[in-house]
């Protein structure tokens, strides 16, 4: 009876293992949502719609994006982590909503690390350090030196506290030993406004949004915060070739709930690879001022938990609260 009992259970299992291999060898085989923690219209938004587009003509089944915003990225990206963790309900986020956030809040809806699988990365764009032209400074070089020589009388501007942009301003006090003075602003929009009127004296903001003001005169570009020279401005230096190490990214990624099987995030994994290869992703991409940038699972698992640490750092360093 025994042996049986034990043939019986082995049977079972692998009924249910040849059940699970059938499952995922088919998948998908019904619409995949797509959740975009914020509202539509932002760079989340457009860029997951993008993806979105292509992967579903590859997969011959519709990805139907779904805007759930609130609470800066915390209610879409919770209505993830409560998802079942079969392939079909997946996430696009990044920089904010999971990587600052942790460190801002004390109590969110999620584990950023325990409560998703990383799929891939899917963007990367850096930010445009932008000055008002009555300032005296061409380099970064430049603007440590005058803000060294006026302690607290700097100041940058940022959509809000514990904003992208006030945290990148934040970093370089701390790698510059500096101390600007932050000017919180109702938006990116606003503050970049703030910095064309005289209101503030920099900002670090999207290319996108940036470069318009610069090429109009308006405002003096002096670095991009990513560690290399971006492809969109190759003219302009980087923070990192005066501080070395100083980077801030943008960066999109797709996620899964824990749990989704391998087999299914290494089918998402390799469509959203082969998609973002294609010539018509590439230059959407680069419409929109972003690098379409991918990774393994493993890859993007790692850089995302590199990015919490740096910014928690920051976080603690420069005492950032938030009501």
């Amino acid at each position: 009876m025994k042996n049986r009992s034990a043939i019986s259970a082995s049977i079972v299992a692998l009924v249910a293992v040849a059940a699970h291999d059938a499952a995922a060898q088919s998948y998908p085989t019904k619409p995949i949502r797509l959740v975009v923690p914020f509202a539509a219209g932002g760079p989340n938004d457009v860029i997951g719609r993008v993806v979105a587009q292509k992967v579903s003509e590859q997969i011959g089944q519709a990805i139907v994006v779904e805007n759930r915003p609130g609470a800066g990225g915390a209610v879409g990206t919770a209505v993830v982590k409560d998802s079942p963790p079969d392939g079909y309900t997946i996430l696009i986020s990044g920089t904010s909503s999971l990587a600052i956030n942790p460190a801002l809040y004390k109590k969110l809806p999620y584990d950023p690390l325990k409560d998703f699988t990383a799929v891939s990365l899917v963007g990367t764009a850096p930010s445009l350090l932008v000055m008002h032209p009555s300032v005296p400074v061409k380099t970064v070089r430049d603007l440590i030196a005058l803000a060294r020589s006026r302690p607290g009388q700097i100041n940058y501007a940022s959509g809000g506290i514990g904003s992208a942009p006030h945290l990148a301003g934040e970093l370089l006090n701390s790698m510059a030993k500096i101390k600007m003075v932050h000017i919180p602003f109702r938006g990116g929009g606003p503050s970049l406004a703030g910095v064309m009127t005289g209101q503030a004296d920099l900002f670090m903001g999207g290319l996108s949004a940036a470069l318009p003001p610069v090429k109009a005169g308006r405002l003096l570009a002096i670095a991009v915060t990513s560690t290399k020279r971006s492809q969109f401005v190759p003219q302009i230096p980087t923070i990192a070739e005066t501080l070395p190490g100083y980077d801030v990214l943008n960066w999109y990624a797709i996620f899964a709930p824990a749990a989704t099987p391998k087999d299914i995030v290494s089918r998402l994994n390799s469509e959203i690879v082969k998609a973002m290869a294609t010539p018509e992703l590439k230059k959407r991409f680069h419409d929109l001022g972003t690098d379409a940038s991918t990774s393994t699972p493993e890859e993007l698992g790692a850089y995302h938990a590199r990015e919490m640490k740096k910014w928690a750092q920051i976080v603690q360093s420069a005492g950032i609260k938030v009501e």
